[in-house]
């Protein structure tokens, strides 16, 4: 077997443009196969970011809206809002790996001051627990989020959305340490919000951030409409979370059995979205890469023929000195598998570095590099050849030998 290995690089030494072109040809299949697949993983791991930041491994546990009609003549159910004590006791009692915000609106129509300078009546003020910003994917431009401490003990302090920073401070002022007012309150200034734009879920940019417990205080006896945003650290997990989070719930509320939930529990489809659209990139990858291959195995076996016919006098002087078929086939086997492992491997270094350019082209800045497909693609390489050079080299191995050693 080793011989016959030799023997293949021999052979392909002495043919070099031969075995060039031939190598060519595979280089070209599997470059195709690794880089439209290399392409593929390195938009999934992007837009898995991405969508991880749009909430797609999140849930929302929220009160069911009462409009208190009749369907069929039958009037809905006419539930509870989620009640703050609640809300605090699903925290505590919720132990899946996963963060667990919780804000309510405490009104959307304020005028936050400083000194002279004022914002329009229409700033929101939400009332957040210290998770609130990371699950939301709000980043700071300057200063910090909230302390435990401060959510417990409801100390007056806040977060500035950068529309409301802009509004009442000056682009080059540093706010943080100076005192806001709204609601008939001072709020002393801990953070400044990234800009998030206008394409965010929320419009963060013109909105404030308390503490929970300050919100709680200045509604003034009037219920909040909390809501809790659940992030969990393994999306695949997603389903498993929100089935824990439902029967802590229920429990909680003290939901009877086989009656419906009295909240509202719901999750982002944009995670299944997005697996749908990878899986169909990955076989429309796969579906390129097959048919690049399946022309390069065509081209391969084509040559291999070529070289049987060219060699059919070297077949005869082997079976003249007593090689066997069974030699003589693993002969020229062997040498298509060295060729196409030298043309696999060269179109594995290809693919990643074409389909990582391709990706970087549509946006994409992380560099894959696809273990799992580089794997795929050698061990395409070794079938390849095994499966094109096998009818060559069964062609060679029956040869009659006087007949060959005739062949000029």
């Amino acid at each position: 077997m080793f011989e016959n290995f030799l023997e293949g690089l021999r052979s392909i030494r002495s043919n070099k443009l031969r075995s060039a072109l031939t190598a060519v040809i595979v280089t070209f299949g599997i470059m195709a196969l690794v880089g439209s697949l290399t392409a593929v993983d390195g938009i999934g791991y992007t837009l898995n970011e991405s969508l991880s930041s749009l909430g797609a491994n999140t849930f929302d546990i929220t009160s069911i809206n009462n409009r208190n009609v009749s369907r069929r003549g039958v009037k809905e159910s006419n539930f509870k809002k989620l009640q703050f004590n609640e809300v605090k006791r699903f925290i505590t009692d919720y132990k899946f790996p996963a963060v667990v915000s919780l804000n309510a609106q405490l009104t959307g129509i304020a005028e936050v001051k400083n000194g002279s300078k004022k914002t329009n009546p229409n700033i929101g003020v939400e009332g957040v627990n210290d998770e609130y910003l990371f699950v939301k994917r709000l980043l700071l431009e300057s200063g910090r989020n909230f302390s435990s401490r401060e959510i417990e003990y409801g100390n007056k302090v806040v977060v500035l959305g950068k529309k409301v920073f802009k509004a009442v401070f000056d682009n080059n002022e540093n706010a943080l340490g100076k005192s806001v007012s709204f609601k008939g309150d001072r709020f002393k200034v801990i953070g400044v919000l990234k800009e998030k734009g206008s394409l965010a879920e929320d419009n963060f940019d013109n909105m404030v951030f308390i503490p929970i417990l300050v919100a709680n205080q200045l509604a003034e006896g009037q219920g909040l409409d909390y809501s809790m945003t659940v992030g969990v650290d393994d999306p695949t997990k997603l389903e498993m979370a929100m089935g824990e989070a439902t029967g802590i719930m229920r429990s909680i509320r003290r939901d009877q059995i086989g009656r419906q939930n009295s909240f509202y529990i719901d999750k982002s489809d944009s995670l299944s979205d997005l697996n749908n659209l990878m899986n169909i990139i990955t076989w429309a990858g796969l579906g390129i890469g097959f048919i690049t291959l399946l022309g390069s195995s065509i081209a391969l076996m084509n040559i291999m023929l070529v070289t049987v016919t060219e060699r059919t006098h070297e077949v005869g002087v082997r079976k003249a000195l007593g090689a066997t078929p069974l030699k003589i086939r693993q002969q020229f086997i062997i040498e298509a598998i060295v060729v196409c492992l030298i043309g696999g491997g060269l179109g594995v270094i290809l693919g990643v570095i074409i389909g990582n350019f391709f990706a970087s082209f549509m946006g994409i800045e992380s560099f894959v590099l696809p273990w799992l497909w580089m794997m795929v693609g050698l061990i395409v390489c070794v079938t390849v050849g095994l499966l094109s050079g096998y009818y060559p080299a069964y062609k060679a191995s029956i040869l009659d030998p006087i007949e060959s050693l005739r062949f000029e």
